[in-house]
């Protein structure tokens, strides 16, 4: 399922994620240079490129729906991490590229053969409790590689067979929208704009400090009350394009990071 425009790294936007400045009524839109704004930007007339990521789901042992969610996420921070996505890195320029247009990305599912093809092109494999997820670097938005492009975004209806578990609050959490009903495909997607946007926001050490130590997050939905707390705390927001599913403007998801709680 599609994701677009988050603000990207210290410059841009993504689905429409914004960092709010304080408690208000209404969560503050994204900032002038937002990936995430849903009015045109400058960020629209750049090469637009998107994320793709490919979740593995075979039809006999498909992943719990919230560890798809964590294993898509932490995919996005270890593709952001990574050195061949930074500085003079065989990535590095598509990353640049993606980040200054509208923060895109994209969640196919693959099973069999499909996900050793899949596996065959360039890219990082992440794995979860039980999910699989290959994130890869960007590609134009009407340039994927075949091998991709056949990949179904739909079917990606995942389920938690056991309800999971209470998440750790002495960690980094990514808190979803209670009241929107979107896909498995859409919420990983977002899940990723969110661990994007809590990135950005923290400085070198501390980006050190979580990559080191694996990325640990975790994915929960809060009641109404604590969502409305959430979106006004000055925690990095999440505000869906609207391409798909929701409404554009959409609050999706809340980046919860140590670093950032005030």
């Amino acid at each position: 399922m599609s994701s677009n425009d988050i603000p990207a790294s210290p410059t841009v936007p993504a689905e429409s994620p914004s960092v709010p400045g304080g408690p208000s009524s209404v969560p503050p839109g994204p900032p002038v240079d937002s990936p995430f704004r849903t009015e045109r930007t400058n960020r629209d007339e750049a090469p637009q490129y998107v994320l793709p990521l490919v979740v593995h789901i075979e039809k006999t042992a498909p992943p719990a729906r919230t560890d798809a969610l964590r294993t898509a996420a932490r995919a996005v921070l270890v593709m952001l991490s990574d050195e061949r996505s930074t500085g003079e890195g065989e990535w590095a320029q598509v990353m640049r590229d993606w980040q200054d247009a509208r923060i895109r990305k994209v969640v196919r599912r693959a099973r069999g053969a499909e996900w050793r093809k899949a596996c065959a092109l360039p890219g990082i494999t992440v794995t979860g409790e039980s999910a699989e997820v290959r994130v890869y670097p960007p590609v134009p938005l009407d340039g994927w590689p075949k091998e991709l492009a056949k990949l179904q975004v739909s079917g990606t209806d995942l389920d938690d067979p056991e309800p999971p578990a209470a998440p750790d609050l002495t960690g980094p959490v990514l808190w979803l929208n209670p009241d929107l009903g979107m896909s498995a495909g859409k919420e990983m997607a977002q899940a990723g704009h969110g661990a994007q946007l809590a990135w950005w926001e923290l400085s070198e050490t501390e980006r050190k400090a979580w990559r080191e130590a694996g990325f640990p997050l975790s994915v929960a939905t809060p009641d109404a009350d604590r969502w409305r707390e959430l979106t006004v705390s000055g925690l990095p927001v999440v505000r869906d394009a609207g391409f798909t599913e929701i409404a554009p403007g959409s609050c999706t998801v809340v980046a919860d990071h140590p670093a950032l709680r005030r």
